[in-house]
């Protein structure tokens, strides 16, 4: 497999970027994941509407399709690369590639199959019964007022801003308050993710920022996603002054799968 030729974003991304077309290799191939040999074909149409079949090695399989010409973002290719990965997930464990991952020639991934066996196999193990779930926090800013009563630094400073209130003042107190909010929101996620962790196999965090101050996968058994999200949604009632939480998925398990070894050292 090659690096995407255009983006990284995940199949299930529905946003379209206006990034300019990226050509593709002449005769390479679309790649969507890796699964044990002798699972069906997916029916569902691939990227551009080429049809989707499987490349086998090793006790191993590649779902591929012919790479179009330029290969963009749009919401309808996102959106048949997902197809295709919930059609192999429906069959047993696999390993889903990003969206626009090429490689160049049927040989060269059929020998990328056959010198990588144990450790896609052992990758597949991994996630075997699994599915991934996607936990998202944002602050909540609308508790400030029950921080100020609790937090003796910020309740001096809203006295001394009432008493003597000009536009500095003001401005102080809305920073420390906006940080104060941001702090609990951060300690509330903190709390999620312990409390979430152990009915999960594993766990990955993603990107924050000052908004989102929650982004964790996990991968969870199957059997496990109906208590998980009972779970979240407890969490989502005990800490929905500090944080709201929302759940993506179940997903194909992007955060926890490695397909490419890594290199020996000195490659």
């Amino acid at each position: 497999m090659t690096a995407p030729a255009t983006t990284d974003s995940a199949a299930t991304d529905t946003a379209v970027s206006p990034d300019a077309p990226a050509p593709a290799p002449k005769a390479a191939l679309y790649v969507y994941g890796i699964a044990p040999a002798g699972i069906r074909a997916p029916r569902a149409p691939g990227v551009d509407g080429a049809p989707v079949r499987l490349l086998t090695e090793s006790g191993l399989c590649a779902a591929v399709s012919d790479a179009p010409p330029r290969l963009r973002p749009r919401r309808r290719d996102l959106l048949a690369h997902q197809a295709v990965l919930a059609e192999l997930a429906a069959q047993g464990p696999v390993l889903p590639m990003r969206f626009a991952v090429l490689s160049p020639r049927s040989d060269t991934l059929l020998s990328q199959l056959r010198s990588d066996t144990q450790h896609l196999t052992t990758q597949l193990e991994g996630v075997r019964g699994c599915v991934e779930l996607n936990v998202k926090g944002t602050v909540v800013p609308g508790h400030f007022a029950d921080l100020v009563r609790r937090d003796d630094r910020l309740r001096g400073l809203a006295l001394r801003t009432r008493r003597r209130p000009d536009y500095e003042a003001n401005v102080r107190l809305g920073e420390a308050i906006a940080l104060g909010v941001r702090r609990e929101a951060r300690r509330a996620a903190r709390e999620v993710v312990d409390r979430l962790a152990p009915l999960a196999v594993r766990t990955a965090g993603g990107t924050t920022d000052d908004e989102q101050v929650l982004s964790t996968s996990f991968l969870l058994r199957s059997a496990d996603e109906t208590r998980f999200r009972e779970a979240v949604a407890a969490l989502a009632r005990t800490c929905g002054d500090r944080l709201a939480l929302s759940v993506t998925g179940p997903l194909p398990c992007y955060s926890f799968v490695d397909p490419c070894p890594a290199s020996p050292a000195g490659r």
